[in-house]
């Protein structure tokens, strides 16, 4: 959540509201969400070139060994999917429009803060490295974390305002004066401890004369968080008059947060405060904004959850509020983190939010490329009934299988309405995914995929799965992907294997420091800056990332038939644009590999097996590639036998006619995407 302007209120009061703290020898429980923006982007990594995923894992992975050094056990609690009343829905397409024009401003030189697109994967990834426990909830995280916080008895460490108004018995410390970096030793001993802030909500209400904290909900709601903005809080807002006190520095915001909590304080408790919220609206409109501002204040209450059991026991209860019927095996998936929020959203919700890159604004977004992968991942999904509460949709007449996606239309969203693939019976049982025999799974995912089983023979398990997504990445035109393209991907993907070759010294001295060599180099050429992003470069990548992140997604909902590969080194988008700009000038692929010959041979293989896939024109010179366009290609599993005819549906929705095109193939899918 978040409430405006109340972190930068209480850091100006920072003595009074703050107390300080030797943090050691302590639970801790993490908010994920906060802890993963706030490493990448207080880390001075590079932002512009679609994320340096092995950078940000050596910042994770110093941050908690920090931890481990003062003996502090870290619980990270990470956020879900949306809950079934989708009521932050306007907050996050306001932030999806935020993050449109920041990817903007950094495609064009100017400052910005987005995160790479598989940021939080890359850190569950080291999380699980680490062995750091942690949990993915059904949907926010907040009063789970509150609550699992005030069971153990602990601090949360987190960047959220929200956490101002909990109320916590062991506090809430800011992650901007968490100072992991600057650890110290207890004078005389050997301990080491992080120096700390911890906000004190006992010192916030005497303050403001002793206040009844219990009447903090009740602020945060008129202050306006993710959940509340409403019209008629502005116009009690205009009618009232605030009692500011000392004049606030911060302009309107602090004058808000000041004003609201001088009145509230004249109240004994909730009920009597709110009762004067509503005389200074209108009759009729009180009593919809007394049951809105109650619903919302609950949402500072303790939670149902008992997150305790997840941790002691693998397993915790999912609130009957939030489940639609989800098999058990899906259920622990998302609880931990086997299965995205991606899948969540669009099980209960039948929406998704595809988030912006750092890409060519001018052209389709990038997650375009990638729809087919969705659309089947939405095939495996459609049968699962959206959640009985949700009365948009069970208001409807019987309708095709479609979802919602909120993606970038140039420089703002829209939503758009796209069908599922239409699969054999047998895989649209969710409950009966798992059952289904590997050979079956892994033939889905390829047939996806568009890559033939054989082609992969070759390449080392860790790396199928990306292999084989980029077979799918090179066959799609609207790519533009080119030979420097292809081969500067393929060269960074040598990183996670040169890693492990040098961090494993038998095999090192094999190679007579081989690996270590192209290590260095690598790593010269990732070092240095390029004058100026090459958008369409910038794009081709982010359309790559776009197939990994939904074949990571379809092969983790189909129980793993490829492993899962390991994403901490397997992209680093410095490396790739710094190889891109080399081959395209001095280097070559033989010049960099020669001093290493098993890199050289993995190399050979990746090679061989995304060319064998790609258009002729991509790796073979312009005199040959006529011939070779006009062999013909097998067809597809997936277009075999998912083919339908084609036939246009439409149906009302709010008032709304939306145009369906249900479309067979996962070509045809292409050109149907996006239809209002």
């Amino acid at each position: 959540m978040g409430i405006r302007g109340l972190m930068s209120f209480v850091e100006d009061h920072i003595n009074e509201f703050f107390t300080d703290l030797k943090l050691r020898d302590t639970k801790i429980i993490i908010d994920g969400y906060a802890l993963f923006h706030r490493l990448c982007f207080s880390s001075n990594l590079e932002l512009r070139y679609g994320g340096d995923y092995d950078s940000f894992t050596d910042v994770v992975e110093k941050f908690f060994e920090s931890l481990f050094a003062c003996k502090i056990c870290p619980y990270v609690v990470l956020d879900g999917g949306c809950d079934i009343s989708d009521k932050k829905l306007n907050t996050l397409k306001d932030r999806a429009r935020e993050k449109i024009q920041m990817a903007h401003s950094l495609s064009v030189g100017g400052g910005g803060y987005v995160c790479p697109l598989l940021i939080r994967e890359v850190f569950i990834q080291v999380l699980i490295k680490l062995r750091v426990r942690f949990v993915q909830c059904f949907s926010e995280a907040d009063r789970d974390i509150m609550t699992l916080a005030n069971h153990w008895n602990c601090p949360v460490l987190s960047s959220d305002s929200d956490f101002c108004i909990f109320d916590l018995k062991s506090g809430f410390c800011p992650l901007n004066s968490f100072q992991w970096r600057n650890m110290n030793t207890i004078k005389g001993t050997r301990d080491y401890y992080i120096p700390a802030k911890c906000f004190s909500l006992d010192a916030l209400c005497c303050h403001f004369g002793n206040m009844n904290k219990v009447l903090l909900p009740l602020f945060a709601v008129l202050c306006g968080n993710d959940h509340v903005n409403l019209p008629v809080v502005e116009t009690f807002l205009s009618k009232v008059c605030l009692p500011l006190g000392t004049p606030s520095s911060k302009g309107r915001r602090h004058h808000r947060v000041l004003g609201l909590l001088n009145w509230l304080s004249r109240f004994a408790d909730p009920t009597e405060a709110l009762d004067n919220v509503l005389k200074h609206l209108p009759r009729k409109s009180r009593g919809t904004v007394k049951k809105l501002l109650c619903g919302s204040m609950g949402e500072y209450l303790q939670s149902q959850g008992r997150l305790q059991d997840f941790f002691q026991h693998g397993a915790y209860a999912c609130p009957d509020t939030w489940n639609p019927g989800l098999p058990p095996w899906v259920l622990a998936a998302l609880a931990s983190g086997q299965l995205s929020p991606f899948i969540s959203d669009a099980l209960v919700l039948r929406r998704t939010i595809l988030h912006t890159q750092v890409e060519n604004m001018q052209r389709p977004n990038a997650h375009r490329i990638s729809l087919p992968i969705r659309q089947v991942i939405y095939g495996l999904l459609v049968n699962t009934p959206p959640h009985p509460g949700n009365v948009a949709w069970d208001a409807l007449p019987p309708q095709p299988p479609a979802f919602s996606e909120v993606e970038r239309i140039n420089k703002n969203i829209k939503t758009s309405i796209v069908g599922a693939v239409e699969l054999p019976k047998d895989h649209s049982d969710l409950s009966k995914l798992t059952e289904l025999s590997l050979a079956r799974r892994q033939i889905l995912l390829l047939e996806t995929l568009k890559v033939k089983q054989s082609i992969l023979d070759p390449i080392p398990a860790a790396l199928k799965l990306p292999i084989a997504v980029s077979c799918y990445w090179v066959q799609h035109t609207e790519a533009k992907a080119k030979l420097h393209h292809l081969q500067a991907l393929l060269l960074g993907m040598l990183m996670g294997p040169l890693h492990a070759m040098i961090n494993s010294p038998d095999e090192e001295a094999l190679q007579g420091g081989g690996a270590e060599m192209l290590y260095e180099e690598l790593q010269r050429v990732k070092a240095q800056p390029g004058l100026r992003l090459d958008l369409d470069t910038a794009h081709v990548f982010c359309q790559w990332q776009c197939c990994l992140q939904m074949g990571l997604y379809l092969n983790q909902l189909l129980s793993t038939p490829l492993p899962e590969p390991d994403l901490t080194r397997l992209y680093s988008g410095s490396l790739v644009h710094g190889l891109c700009r080399q081959l395209l000038t001095s280097a070559s692929v033989e010049s960099l590999l020669h001093v290493c010959p098993e890199a050289q041979q993995l190399y050979e293989h990746m090679f061989s097996a995304t060319r064998s896939c790609a258009p002729a024109e991509l790796v073979l010179p312009k005199g040959k590639s006529k011939k070779r366009r006009q062999k013909k290609r097998g067809t597809p599993w997936s277009e075999k036998r998912v083919g339908t005819t084609l036939n246009a549906r439409s149906w009302h929705e709010g008032g709304n006619r939306f145009e369906l095109l249900m479309v067979g193939t996962l070509e045809e899918h292409m050109e149907a995407a996006e239809l209002e």
